[in-house]
């Protein structure tokens, strides 16, 4: 299961994160996201479990949680949207 962690501490690494994390089971990843240009956390990453009841068990029982002076949020990650190209638009130039 893929999870998403938001409300982290700008301080939260991945270690930090795959720690909490595998106190409920496997962990095969943690990615927590950080900015292109400054590299600072943006406050979420996304952690995947294999196995769905371990993953689950972790999602209840730290949602809300505290992790480095922040209240945790937990659920499992909804897969991306595809975004359309899209139209730039502007009007007609004349």
């Amino acid at each position: 299961m893929n999870i998403y962690v938001g409300n982290l501490s700008y301080d939260t690494d991945d270690q930090a994160l795959r720690e909490v994390f595998e106190k409920y089971g496997s962990v095969d990843s943690v990615n927590v996201i950080l900015d292109k240009f400054s590299g600072r956390s943006k406050g979420f990453g996304f952690i995947e479990m294999p196995d769905n009841s371990e993953a689950q068990k972790a999602l209840d029982e730290l949602d809300g949680k505290e992790l480095d002076g922040r209240n945790i949020k937990v659920n499992q990650a909804k897969p991306r949207e595809e975004r359309g190209g899209g139209n730039r638009g502007g009007g007609n130039r004349y």
